[in-house]
């Protein structure tokens, strides 16, 4: 057991020394993307499907709540939320629409949607990023290594370095804590 733990955790080092050499300008890209939008008065949208949508509410909760500073609340919105949205939703169109229609709803030109899919291929995260880029947000998505389809339906991807949903998972928790870290620090000196 003990050598599968240190694989594990060398394998999560491994991950994250690449994100560290390879990475760092889409993160600051992206970070910039999220400072601006907020500069101008426009929100964050966010979601995912399981771990992912644990994730978006995760973001949205160090920006409308607070990271490490205590400040004004920063408008951001995770759509895996609302249990009777996205539960009528399904129900009435189908669970591919479950983000689409809540972004139809939503978001506003010049927002930033951010869509977070470890595979790149969840119908429901390309299809809400459809929807975002005919309202002109600026769309982001958050994959594993290769994209999946969702990277060509996005404006700027950040695939992180691995093929095993874990490891994954744990760089887009390593974005939102920077980012979080970035945009606190930013907007507010």
């Amino acid at each position: 057991m003990k050598q599968r733990i240190e694989k594990i955790i060398k394998d999560s080092i491994e991950t994250k020394q690449t994100i560290l050499k390879e990475y760092v300008p889409v993160i600051e890209k992206i970070s910039q993307l999220l400072i601006e939008a907020y500069k101008n008065k426009k929100k964050i949208v966010v979601f995912g499907n399981g771990g992912s949508a644990a994730d978006a509410q995760h973001l949205a909760a160090e920006l409308v709540v607070r990271f490490e500073k205590d400040r004004r609340s920063l408008d951001c919105l995770a759509l895996s939320t609302n249990t009777s949205t996205i539960t009528a939703i399904g129900n009435d169109y189908g669970f591919e629409q479950v983000f689409s229609k809540q972004i139809e709803s939503a978001v506003n030109e010049g927002d930033v949607v951010i869509g977070i899919s470890t595979s790149g291929n969840s119908k429901n995260v390309i299809l809400a990023m459809e929807q975002a880029r005919k309202q002109k947000a600026v769309t982001v998505a958050w994959t594993g290594k290769t994209g999946g389809k969702l990277k060509d339906a996005v404006d700027l991807c950040i695939g992180i370095p691995s093929e095993n949903t874990a490891r994954i998972q744990e760089g887009h928790v390593l974005l939102i804590h920077i980012i979080s870290k970035l945009i606190e620090e930013e907007l507010f000196k």
